[in-house]
């Protein structure tokens, strides 16, 4: 009796790691990509968000408002690690500033701009980094710092009834977190 045969073709041993190899490659030159075809993403939602600022000319005394994290600011990381940064950041922004409460105190065009550009962006991301794998490993994951950072945003316009003052404050910290995003690009195109 004939011994069964496989009609499947048999890939060599290196294959596989040569796949993810090509798989890893393709994903840095995606994200790189997004990043030099559309340099003008940070300025532009800088712009928008100068443009939602209130036009009060009273300055806006708050108790502890939440700052940046400095230890996302001299963070050495690997391209894909940015991506995966930038893309956690930018999810956090618009999860924060589509809020309703936004509606209230901020216009309506530059903020629905502002909403569009970075949903146009954790599009982009989310097609070049398409596994879902923690690239870091605690004490010193980013993302973790990313998440308390915006918990304490959220517990801060909780904490002044998402006031005006309270937003305006939130809106500077998006620039805050919009400028390391422009620093996390660069750190992409490596």
């Amino acid at each position: 009796m004939p011994a069964p045969t496989d009609a499947r073709p048999r890939l060599p041993h290196a294959a596989p790691p040569l796949l993810l190899l090509l798989t890893a490659l393709a994903t840095s030159l995606a994200c790189q990509h997004l990043w030099t075809h559309d340099d003008a993403f940070p300025a532009d939602a800088l712009r928008l968000l100068q443009d939602v600022a209130a036009s009060h000319a009273q300055p806006c005394h708050l108790q502890q408002p939440p700052f940046f994290p400095d230890t996302l600011l001299h963070n050495n990381l690997q391209p894909h690690q940015a991506a995966t940064t930038a893309l956690h950041i930018l999810q956090h922004l618009f999860h924060t500033l589509s809020s309703n409460s936004t509606r209230h105190h901020w216009p309506s065009q530059p903020r629905n701009q502002l909403l569009n550009k970075l949903q146009h962006h954790i599009h982009h991301l989310e097609q070049c980094l398409p596994d879902r794998a923690m690239p870091f490993k605690a004490p010193r994951n980013p993302l973790l710092a990313i998440n308390k950072y915006f918990r304490d945003i959220h517990l801060f316009l909780h904490a002044h009834n998402h006031s005006a003052c309270a937003w305006d404050h939130v809106r500077l910290q998006a620039r805050a977190s919009l400028q390391h995003l422009h620093n996390l690009a660069r750190t992409m195109r490596r």
